[in-house]
């Protein structure tokens, strides 16, 4: 039977290849790697303060690159249906973007799957650099902790439950789809509230 010292000692082995992937991760994801780091955090495998250096390279990297795609293709392909696409989502989500970009920017960092799209379409209407980059920086510096922290509590929960690693992991495991639900259903009812406060219709516009 296998236990959370297993892992723990599986990951310490493979150090240099598991800071590789939060760094890595951080660009291609992030809520979900970030919180795992927590919970490999909280367990000893990996180093607290190196992770959250590697969670803030990897997501400003992700930043200044998706911002600079977005003003390369608005010069390349402004009038793509790609960014039909993205300017429907990103409206969806944060309808007062146009009026409140700072705002809208600041916020997408805490409703999943929506901050790529944002920054492409930020770099896409060239939103002023020194707005963006205070919004993604602020909301960084809090969502980064933030989510490491709740990490620590999942391994937390997880251990007084079981240390058994296939128990430990499917604690950990609905512990973060209870998370993502709950995030879902926050990130609705904003944008629900955006649309019936200031008589938003569809298309980001006001009726």
């Amino acid at each position: 039977m296998y236990t959370v010292k297993f892992l723990t000692t599986l990951v310490e082995h493979h150090q240099i290849l598991a800071y590789a992937i939060i760094f890595l991760g951080l660009i291609l994801e992030g809520e979900v790697v970030v919180i795992t780091t927590g919970v490999l955090a909280y367990l000893g495998a990996l180093d607290f303060w190196l992770s959250l250096t590697l969670i803030f390279a990897g997501s400003f990297v992700k930043t200044f690159v998706l911002y600079y795609l977005g003003e390369q293709m608005n010069k390349k392909f402004s009038q793509s249906r790609f960014f039909q696409y993205v300017e429907r989502r990103v409206l969806y989500f944060m309808p007062r973007f146009k009026q409140k970009p700072f705002w809208s920017i600041f916020l997408s960092k805490f409703i999943m799957g929506t901050n790529y799209l944002v920054i492409i379409f930020s770099g896409y209407n060239r939103i002023k650099l020194k707005t963006f980059l205070k919004a993604e920086i602020i909301s960084t510096i809090i969502w980064a902790p933030a989510l490491l922290s709740l990490g620590f509590f999942f391994s937390q929960t997880a251990i007084s439950v079981s240390k058994e690693i296939s128990k430990f992991s499917m604690v950990i495991f609905i512990l973060i789809i209870v998370f993502l639900l709950f995030d879902k259903i926050v990130s609705s009812s904003y944008t629900f509230y955006e649309y019936l406060k200031n008589g938003i219709n569809g298309n980001g516009h006001k009726e």
